[in-house]
């Protein structure tokens, strides 16, 4: 069974206020379903946040993906890291993706979070977006705001994602002044995803390759020259011409460029993954869990041994369409210098080898700088070529063959 269609809203804003639910468009579910008791902070504490009411969950029945569930605070003692080590390199080495739970944050915190991801996108004018627009051509980095229609999904159709990035160090870059009262919060929500969710998984990824548990750490650093980067997303509702045109698509199927994602889980459903058996399937929402998923770098590194999963974003099922979709993400790629070449002091991949992709002097990796701002410039902006297979199109970028998905 799946919930009734909603009508189609380009924009559905819901909000608590301390007055109650205030209405920025139609709905179509009694303010009853949404009335719910949120966290009381301290105005002397933190800055006033618009609450941010989330869309309720799909009923509709998907073919939803079977991934591991990573219980991270085991990662505290050796035994615990022993254990989750296999779990870990288990999951990256067939879908690539697996859930992250007890990772610090509280609901309370997470929601929060949520409230002021939404900042960028209701609070700040247009004519502001524009003055702190990204220049993801010119320089290879997304830091600012990705605005809607920028990348071309296909047929002619433009995307309607809205993209505001943060630099894991705050003060990198000047922030429209809504936002400016919450880069407190911000910067430590950039510590904590580095600090208390990235680092304990990669010294999971390192010993899953038998490697010394800080090899990744040490090419992570939060200090070094890189990219890593917070992302506050929405996505809008496309038109039914729009649709028809993309058969659905929002977003193309794809491969991060960076080492690992970390997607806080919101409950507006179109995720999905390609899964080893070729279907797409979806990514089932887990309240207050992160999603995590390798890039490229990681299969890089690893000689294609972890994946770097293809996944791709879809209409939502028809019981959550009309609404907008927010996201809150952490991307993580290798410091600029670290070169993407396969880690071979690896016991495991001695053992079991390199992928073909890896071998010989055809494959010159690149620096992951090199990577990163090449993928930057390029993503949805360049002519792609038909690829090989069915359904695919292809470009070459810093030496390497990217794929794009259909």
């Amino acid at each position: 069974m799946c919930g009734k269609m909603l009508p189609s809203i380009p924009s559905t804003k819901l909000y608590r206020d301390t007055g109650g639910l205030v209405n920025s468009a139609r709905v179509s579910h009694p303010p009853s379903v949404f009335a719910k008791a949120r966290y009381n902070m301290p105005a002397t504490t933190l800055p006033n946040a618009r609450y941010y009411i989330s869309p309720p969950t799909t009923k509709c029945e998907l073919e939803w993906a079977d991934l591991a569930i990573i219980d991270i605070s085991k990662a505290a003692t050796p035994e615990g890291r022993a254990q989750l080590s296999v779990q870990v390199r288990d999951a990256l080495s067939t879908t690539g993706f697996f859930y992250v739970v007890n990772h610090g944050y509280t609901p309370e915190q997470t929601k929060r979070m949520f409230d002021i991801a939404d900042v960028p996108f209701e609070q700040v004018s247009q004519a502001e977006k524009q003055q702190y627009a990204g220049q993801m051509k010119q320089t290879g980095s997304y830091q600012g705001y990705k605005l809607r229609s920028y990348w071309h999904v296909d047929n002619g159709v433009r995307d309607q994602i809205e993209n505001y990035n943060v630099h894991r160090d705050v003060t990198k870059r000047a922030h429209p002044e809504a936002l400016r009262p919450f880069l407190p919060e911000i910067s430590a929500f950039a510590r904590h995803n580095h600090f208390n969710v990235l680092h304990p998984i990669l010294r999971l990824v390192a010993l899953g390759l038998e490697l010394p548990e800080d090899t990744f750490v040490d090419n992570h650093g939060f200090d070094a020259e890189g990219d890593t980067w917070m992302r506050f997303m929405k996505y809008y509702p496309h038109t039914e011409e729009d649709e028809n045109k993309t058969k659905n698509l929002w977003l193309k199927g794809h491969t991060d460029f960076g080492s690992l994602t970390i997607l806080w889980s919101q409950p507006v459903s179109g995720l999905q993954i390609k899964s080893p058996d070729g279907k797409w399937r979806w990514i089932k929402h887990i309240e207050n869990a992160l999603v995590i998923n390798a890039g490229d770098c990681l299969e890089f590194l690893s000689g294609g041994y972890y994946k770097a999963t293809i996944h791709r974003v879809v209409q939502p099922p028809p019981d959550q369409r009309g609404y907008n979709r927010l996201g809150a993400f952490y991307f993580v790629i290798a410091d600029d210098n670290v070169r993407l070449s396969p880690l071979m002091e690896s016991p495991v991949l001695r053992r079991v080898g390199v992928s073909e992709r890896f071998k010989g002097d055809a494959f010159v990796p690149p620096t992951s700088g090199e990577y990163r701002k090449a993928r930057v410039a390029a993503y949805g902006q360049s002519e792609l070529k038909k690829g090989r297979q069915d359904g695919t199109e292809e470009e070459v970028l810093a030496g390497v063959l990217v794929k794009h998905y259909l």
